[in-house]
């Protein structure tokens, strides 16, 4: 995890926001119809209408530095944020505009230190 120098963590989590992804669906949502890959992980159903709820968990990643270390268009492609026993992995997917999607990440996939940023 890394913030390339002179980034403002602020400034950039001010500008992200949260799109999703119907490939990450089984029921409609905010992010539209779905349209489920085999080898996606589904979202929580409860999150369908909740862009305000995983936007703020987007940009509080962001402010608290669990981001990785590459960065496009002045946006880290990865952010993740933790709730409770759950990671989830933010994925920039419009670096022009700092759209993300999400989804949650098995257990032996979380990033390295991830307590480092939201303890056990």
């Amino acid at each position: 995890m890394g913030v390339p120098p002179g980034a403002v963590l602020e400034s950039v989590a001010a500008k992200a926001d949260y799109c999703g992804s119907p490939e990450h669906k089984d029921t409609p949502s905010f992010a539209g119809l779905p349209r489920p890959r085999a080898d996606a992980s589904l979202c929580d159903r409860r999150f369908r209408a909740e862009l305000a709820t995983v936007t703020l968990w987007l940009r509080d990643g962001i402010r608290r530095g669990a981001v990785s270390e590459f960065w496009e268009g002045g946006f880290p492609r990865y952010v993740w944020y933790k709730d409770g026993n759950v990671v989830y992995e933010a994925r920039l997917v419009n670096s022009g505009d700092g759209a993300y999607k999400g989804y949650p990440l098995r257990d032996d996939d979380w990033p390295p230190r991830i307590e480092k940023y939201y303890g056990t």
